[in-house]
């Protein structure tokens, strides 16, 4: 196995003005598989899967009190990164194939 496995990552910002903060970047992978090798060539023995964080955000309720907005704390999961796991191999048989025969 190659050590030195890459997977690119750009962010998005997700806007909601209800939740505070407003912006939160989100990232996302740019590749199916990851790069690998001295060169740097995509590989599909592995894939980029985002890796997600659990985060508190507060949430703005239609209720005000005093004349003000009242929040709520509400828990997300963002994805903050990107990483390289093993691709799965598909099984040919069953297990239980020798069963329906």
């Amino acid at each position: 196995i190659a050590m030195n496995l890459c997977s690119l990552l750009p962010y998005r910002i997700s806007y909601d003005p209800t939740r505070y903060p407003k912006y939160i970047p989100e990232a996302y992978c740019l590749c199916k598989g990851c790069l690998m090798g001295v060169f740097g060539e995509e590989s599909f023995q592995f894939r980029s899967t985002p890796v997600y964080m659990p985060t508190v955000i507060l949430r703005r309720s239609s209720s005000c009190a005093g004349g003000r907005y009242v929040y709520t704390e509400d828990y997300v999961t963002i994805p903050v990164g990107c990483t390289c796991v093993p691709e799965q191999e598909k099984e040919s048989e069953s297990v239980n194939s020798s069963i329906d025969k």
